[in-house]
């Protein structure tokens, strides 16, 4: 005969709670770890040209002069506003661009995800392999093409690029096989809907949290793009902000644009820059709900 012994119940909670102390302080140092460019960002831009880099408060804490709204007023009135000018044209790209590829995304995937068509794997295996291609190697294909259509040194040449979004594609396929399901479609038809009026009455609203992950990803891609307006534009009037602050910085290098003023306009331009994007995330964030066609068949 076997007795029971009992195990005090603090035993057994005492391992969890330490895997819970250790997962926390992980997380903790993940967010440090990401926070602490932006906080850097953010107290730079209110620092002089002097204080950036001899200030006494240090490099992660404010100076002694508040310098931020005297470095807004400079950077929106140095050369005519030209860094204006370039904010609006990552606008311009990012919106243009970004709604356009997610537009091409969306129906590509739906159709690969929903329709049965010859050669629809090989199209997909391809589209597959251009996702492993990096960007930067299309850079130089892409302007001696648009150089042969006569549209470098225009809008066009970073918008046109700019809609085509493989792993946008790849994604609204994957979300859209999962989340539609092909009963759903098929009672839309039985009921005399037309295939774009199934697609935009049954099949969008439940491709909503994806669509918006694709447009959130294409505006920012669009947005923090260099290398190809780089190589595609030479009129500064046309720079995205990425191009034209790194301009800035080589101007500043060779200490021949204004020294240590300019590394303060780069900083509170680069602030200024990424204020767009998380206006964007935070007002795209209350769409980013999943389980919606949970009980469509119901």
């Amino acid at each position: 005969m076997t007795t029971a012994t009992s195990i005090p119940a603090g035993t057994m909670r005492r391992p969890k709670a330490r895997r819970n102390i250790t997962a926390h302080i992980f997380l903790v140092a993940l967010i440090v770890y990401f926070l602490l460019p932006l906080w850097w960002l953010v107290v730079a831009s209110t620092k002089d040209p002097q204080g950036l880099f001899t200030g006494t408060g240090g490099a992660l804490w404010f100076d002694k002069n508040f310098n931020l709204i005297a470095n807004l007023q400079e950077l929106f009135t140095y050369k005519g506003g030209i860094y204006l000018k370039w904010l609006g044209n990552s606008a311009l790209y990012s919106l243009v661009g970004g709604v356009g590829a997610t537009v091409l995304a969306v129906l590509a995937g739906y159709g690969f995800a929903k329709y049965r068509f010859k050669g629809r794997d090989l199209s997909f295996a391809i589209l597959l392999g251009s996702v492993m291609v990096p960007l930067t190697a299309l850079v130089i294909p892409t302007f001696m093409l648009m150089s042969q259509l006569h549209l470098t040194n225009t809008i066009w040449a970073v918008i046109l690029p700019s809609l085509l979004s493989p792993f946008g594609v790849y994604l609204m396929r994957v979300y859209a096989a999962d989340a539609i399901p092909d009963e759903l479609l098929d009672a839309a038809r039985v009921d005399g809907s037309g295939e774009f009026r199934t697609f935009l009455r049954v099949a969008l609203p439940l491709m909503r949290p994806a669509v918006v992950t694709v447009l959130l990803l294409s505006v920012v891609g669009t947005w923090n793009n260099y290398f190809l307006p780089l190589a595609v534009l030479s009129d500064q009037n046309l720079y995205p902000v990425t191009v034209g602050l790194g301009g800035w910085q080589a101007l500043a290098a060779s200490n021949n644009g204004g020294g240590t003023s300019l590394y303060t306009l780069i900083v509170v331009g680069s602030l200024v820059s990424i204020i767009p994007l998380i206006i964007a995330f935070l007002s795209l964030q209350k769409y980013w709900q999943g389980g919606l066609s949970l009980g469509a068949l119901k």
